[in-house]
């Protein structure tokens, strides 16, 4: 059997590599939590009907079955596919590219800046990709009588309103996912630096396999960490992506604001801190592994000891 070609780091095909992780990391796992994330929606959107995160599921089991669980699923696929190709993709680039404009030094004196900002502009880009599902799913998620799915829902904003009706939610999105990426990728950065720090051997001592494992374990922590810095944002994105209409971003959301407060902010908050926990950490191990499966290191400095 051919021995598998290296890939060389920081090549075009190392950064294809790393987008492909991506896609995989990102749109496995966000599908796999669709009832989570369902739950989590409609308690933000429908607080009166959803109460509780054990009472949401029963309702959804009483009124559309099993198959009521999984609604959505269709546009978080390709939604988060795209977006996990461009942030991890992404994040690679510029954190390579960054790195070089200060220089290696500076790059690892001020990792964490590196991180920040790479982190920050992959995002950016990713949430282009990712808003127009990201509306159809809220919609069909939190209003069952809209549409059944992508197929049908996708058109239907587009016919109602617009270019309008994918994108007003950007700037919510924006204030969601870039603090909950740039917590993601640098508090994961560092706890997996501290992880080796506190092993008493060096990472390339220790095998794939548990490697991952500081992988897994440093994802999630970061995870709980982003999901919580995010979660108002998030609470507005659903409730904007529900409404229907053509408000402005602004008065809209000042209209949401004045009718749920800042408690209202916070609804849903157990689920989806739950949910990005174990979401964040299956995404870095996933990707990791994708990364070592095709012959890449896994994510984290040297750290010096």
């Amino acid at each position: 059997m051919a021995e598998k070609k290296k890939v060389e780091l920081y090549s075009p095909q190392y950064f294809y590599l790393c987008a492909i992780g991506g896609v995989l990391s990102c749109g496995l796992t966000h599908t796999a939590v669709t009832p989570i994330d369902l739950v989590k929606c409609n308690a933000q959107a429908n607080p009166k009907e959803f109460k509780g995160t054990f009472q949401g599921f029963r309702l959804i089991l009483q009124r559309d079955g099993a198959k009521g669980l999984v609604r959505g699923w269709a546009p978080t696929l390709v939604g988060y596919s795209i977006q996990g190709l461009c942030k991890f993709g992404f994040y690679e680039y510029f954190k390579f590219k960054y790195s070089n404009f200060v220089g290696k030094e500076n790059a690892y004196k001020y990792r964490d800046i590196v991180y920040m900002f790479a982190s920050a502009s992959a995002e950016f880009i990713a949430d282009l990709g990712l808003c127009p599902f990201e509306a159809v799913k809220v919609r069909v998620q939190t209003n069952p009588s809209f549409g059944r799915g992508l197929s049908d829902g996708l058109p239907k904003i587009w016919s109602g309103e617009g270019l309008q009706g994918f994108y007003k939610g950007i700037v919510p999105l924006w204030c969601r996912q870039i603090p909950y990426t740039i917590i993601k990728f640098v508090a994961f950065e560092r706890v997996v630096e501290l992880f080796y720090r506190c092993l008493p051997k060096k990472k390339h001592e220790y095998s794939k396999g548990q490697q991952l494992g500081v992988t897994f374990a440093s994802g999630y922590i970061a995870g709980v960490i982003c999901g919580a810095v995010s979660h108002p944002a998030d609470t507005m994105v659903s409730k904007l992506n529900k409404q229907s209409g053509t408000d402005g971003l602004g008065a809209a959301s000042k209209k949401i604001y004045a009718e749920i407060g800042f408690k209202g902010l916070w609804k849903g908050f157990a689920p989806r801190v739950f949910m990005i926990g174990t979401l964040t950490g299956l995404q870095w191990f996933i990707y990791d592994s994708f990364k070592v499966y095709s012959g890449l290191p896994t994510t984290g400095v040297v750290v010096k000891k």
